[in-house]
C-alpha cells in the first residue's frame, strides 16, 4: 500500500499544474487492489479544503470529486464508513466536509455531541452550537 499526498489528489483532481497533473494521474491509474493508494481522513479534509478556499470549486463539486475519489478503483479510504456518512451531509447542504467528517468520526468514538462556535455546523448530526 502507498499513501497518498493532498497535492497527489488536488494535481489529479485540477489538472493545473502541466508537470505534476499527469504524474497524479498516472499514480492513480496504477493503483490497483493488490497494491492499493491509501487515503488518510486528514488528506480528504485537507483537499475539501484546498478545493473550496485556493480554487473556489463550489461545494457540490468538492463532493462529487470526493465521492468519485472515495468509489475509485485502488483506493483504501480511512474510516470510509464516516467518510460516506459526512459525504451525504455535504452532499445535502447541512454543512462542509470537513466538518461533517469531524461529527461523524466524533460520533463513532462515542462522542455524545460536538461542541462548536460554527452555526452551519450546527445542522450536522450531533454538533451543538454554544
Amino acid at each position: 500500500m502507498t499513501g497518498l499526498d493532498t497535492n497527489i489528489l488536488v494535481r489529479y483532481l485540477t489538472k493545473d499544474d502541466a508537470a505534476q497533473s499527469p504524474k497524479a494521474a498516472e499514480i492513480l491509474r496504477s493503483l490497483t487492489d493488490d497494491e492499493p493508494g491509501f487515503v488518510s481522513v486528514v488528506v480528504l479534509a485537507e483537499t475539501a479544503w484546498v478545493l473550496e478556499s485556493v480554487y473556489r470549486f463550489p461545494q457540490n463539486a468538492v463532493v462529487t470529486a470526493l465521492v468519485a475519489l472515495v468509489q475509485a478503483y485502488g483506493l483504501v479510504v480511512q474510516e470510509d464508513a464516516c467518510v460516506v456518512v459526512a459525504l451525504e451531509a455535504a452532499k445535502k447542504g447541512d454543512g462542509a466536509f470537513a466538518d461533517a467528517l469531524i461529527g461523524a468520526l466524533a460520533l463513532r468514538m462515542g462522542c455524545a455531541r460536538v461542541l462548536t462556535f460554527d452555526k452551519r455546523a450546527e445542522r450536522l448530526p450531533g454538533f451543538e452550537l454554544i
